[in-house]
């Protein structure tokens, strides 16, 4: 269904469901349960975004999901309102590169995970540091500083980058 050139970035998924096929029929039906609460219809349009997430390897720029939706009727605003709606649900969460541009990603259920993002082409690897997380929770517990949630994002070249 993707049309996009293929990088595999996404690697985190939970190991207790039936593959990405089981994560991704859990993450339709928790955002029908929320579209449901708030009143709102699970939309073709939003179902195609969603699905274009889900199987997605790489995140997603909102502008690439417009340009793989666009020959479907989908618009931009569309998208957009999507987007957000999914952030509001806590499915998605943005991850932003060196200028700020906004890269979407699956996370509910997830495991924790950092990313390494590469100032020369974009790409965004997703990485898990268990000793780093255990420095920080020392360190915030000494502290007594109550962490809400925490992201990391090194920016840096990529091996294919940095032999250029």
């Amino acid at each position: 269904m993707i049309s996009i050139e293929e990088r595999k970035e996404l690697v985190f998924f939970p190991t207790w469901m039936a593959g990405r096929k089981g994560y991704a029929e859990r993450i339709r039906q928790v955002f029908e349960d929320y579209l449901k609460r708030k009143e709102m219809f699970f939309t073709s349009q939003r179902r195609q975004i969603l699905d274009l997430l889900l199987e997605a390897e790489r995140h997603l720029s909102q502008e690439e999901i417009y340009q793989a939706l666009k020959p479907k009727g989908i618009g931009r605003v569309t998208v957009f309102r999507a987007l957000k709606t999914l952030e509001d649900c806590g499915l998605i969460e943005r991850v932003s590169d060196k200028d700020g541009k906004a890269y979407y990603e699956m996370k509910l259920e997830r495991p924790h995970h950092d990313h390494l993002i590469c100032v020369g082409c974009g790409s965004i690897s997703e990485v898990r540091w268990p000793d780093l997380e255990r420095i920080q929770n020392k360190a915030c517990k000494n502290l007594g500083f109550v962490v809400e949630f925490h992201r990391h994002e090194v920016f840096g070249r990529c091996a294919e980058c940095a032999k250029k």
